[in-house]
């Protein structure tokens, strides 16, 4: 037997997995909406995957405890903001759960929109009806039925996330 098959069952689900994951580079979103009373609310997220053309629907990944997570479910509409190159700083703050990210970022925000927009930061933005949550261990998949799409004309580089450091996409 090789030495991951006799890897405790815990230790692979743990370590083992963020160390295989960590190997997998993805891009780099946040995920945004509005609290009923007005609030915005946002996390990083590199768990976003499309699930269909028709129509156009799109999943995310988010932490089962997230207020972000709670506050979709709540609104039934978010934005996913695509984030570029120069965004590493946005990235991180959305990382962290600081209370004041969305005072030290631009952002907007209209009724039409599925949630907060980041014009500063994203190359292209989603916004979505939440269609479905399912959980699954300590996540949320949630199902967005994308209605509008904002993209720069001259997208800069994608931001990427693996091997937990951040990186652009290579040059053209």
């Amino acid at each position: 037997m090789t030495e991951a098959l006799t890897r405790p069952a815990e230790e692979t689900a743990t370590a083992g997995f963020r160390s295989f994951m960590a190997a997998f580079p993805a891009g780099v979103a946040i995920v945004t909406t509005i609290e009923p009373g007005g609030h915005p609310c946002g996390m990083t997220c590199t768990s976003l995957c499309s699930v269909t053309l028709r129509p156009p629907t799109i999943l995310v990944c988010l932490r089962g405890s997230s207020p972000t997570l709670a506050a979709i479910v709540r609104r039934a509409t978010f934005a996913v903001n695509l984030l570029h190159q120069a965004a590493e700083p946005a990235a991180a703050l959305f990382a962290s759960g600081a209370p004041d990210r969305f005072d030290r970022v631009r952002w907007s925000y209209s009724q039409d929109l599925g949630g907060p927009q980041l014009p500063d930061d994203a190359h292209a933005t989603a916004h979505c009806s939440l269609r479905r949550a399912e959980p699954v261990g300590d996540h949320t998949v949630i199902f967005g039925e994308v209605f509008k799409i904002w993209q720069r004309a001259e997208p800069p580089q994608p931001l990427l996330y693996g091997q937990r450091r951040y990186a652009a996409w290579p040059g053209r």
